[in-house]
């Protein structure tokens, strides 16, 4: 299995890594090991793998978690049910098991020509059994195929980013094959480093005014869903679009007004609402 050493993740001009994510980022390629990524919803965990494959110039091959997914799923799948219709069709193509085998992610990952980055996305969706059962597979990187008799073994190890949103506990078996990195909600200072990102022009007093009452925001007590970075760059293209709404916020810190403007795109569901109406004095203050 073939491993190339010049695999050194920095974060991307698109991507603003902090030092302790990117030493856990390199720390799980050199130890080789899944790197399993939590942290609340809108901190940038799936964001990261496409950035890590950007930076190192792999790959990615995404493989989205559902409630519904089974672990087999991301080796192969058999379809037994169209061999059994086509013999009964008389096709040709039913002497050959091979047309009725598809290729899950990783068995995609490991069979890639050339060094990719999988991401295993929302792992903590799936059954409480779905990491215990990927356990031989993620570690050995290899897999049988009881079908053909053949063996799937990785010909390049891929770099394995997995994300959680903490719906659930992972078994310990699971945890200890992977080198972990809790995201933290970005500080003003790097959310500031984050808004130059995505809006290189926009102007100081804006992203003062802004980040001051997302902040306030965020510390309400009894909110639902706090927002998060994602949904603070959503409500800035929306202020930049709207001289209307820039002048609102501007009045909402001055105490002028109690009226937040946009609100829907930073909350998003009626019981935060009805707490941001009743607690505008809060963020005025």
């Amino acid at each position: 299995m073939t491993q190339t050493n010049n695999t050194q993740f920095t974060g991307t001009q698109n991507y603003i890594a902090t030092e302790d994510l990117q030493l856990a980022v390199n720390a799980s390629i050199t130890l080789q090991k899944p790197l399993l990524i939590k942290g609340e919803p809108g901190t940038g965990k799936t964001l990261l793998a496409e950035e890590i494959a950007k930076s190192l110039d792999m790959p990615l091959i995404t493989w989205h978690i559902k409630s519904t997914t089974k672990a087999e799923q991301g080796l192969y799948e058999y379809d037994a049910v169209s061999r059994l219709r086509d013999s009964q069709l008389g096709e040709d193509r039913v002497y050959d098991i091979n047309n009725y085998i598809k290729p899950g992610k990783l068995w995609e990952a490991f069979t890639s020509e050339q060094r990719s980055v999988l991401l295993i996305d929302e792992v903590d969706k799936a059954d409480i059994e779905f990491p215990n059962d990927l356990l031989h597979e993620l570690d050995k990187m290899s897999f049988y195929v009881y079908e053909t008799g053949e063996t799937v073994t990785a010909q390049q190890r891929p770099v394995v980013i997995i994300t959680s949103n903490n719906e659930k506990e992972l078994p310990d078996a699971f945890l200890r094959r992977c080198f972990f990195h809790y995201i933290d909600f970005p500080d003003e200072h790097t959310m500031r480093q984050i808004i130059d990102v995505h809006f290189p022009n926009i102007k100081e007093k804006l992203i003062n005014e802004a980040l001051t009452l997302f902040f306030k925001l965020r510390e309400l007590q009894g909110l639902k869903k706090p927002p998060s970075t994602s949904e603070l760059v959503d409500w800035l293209t929306l202020l930049m679009a709207d001289d209307n709404a820039q002048q609102k916020l501007e009045d909402t810190l001055s105490g002028n007004t109690g009226e937040l403007p946009l609100a829907g795109a930073l909350l998003k569901n009626e019981a935060d609402m009805e707490l941001l109406a009743r607690f505008n004095n809060l963020l005025r203050g």
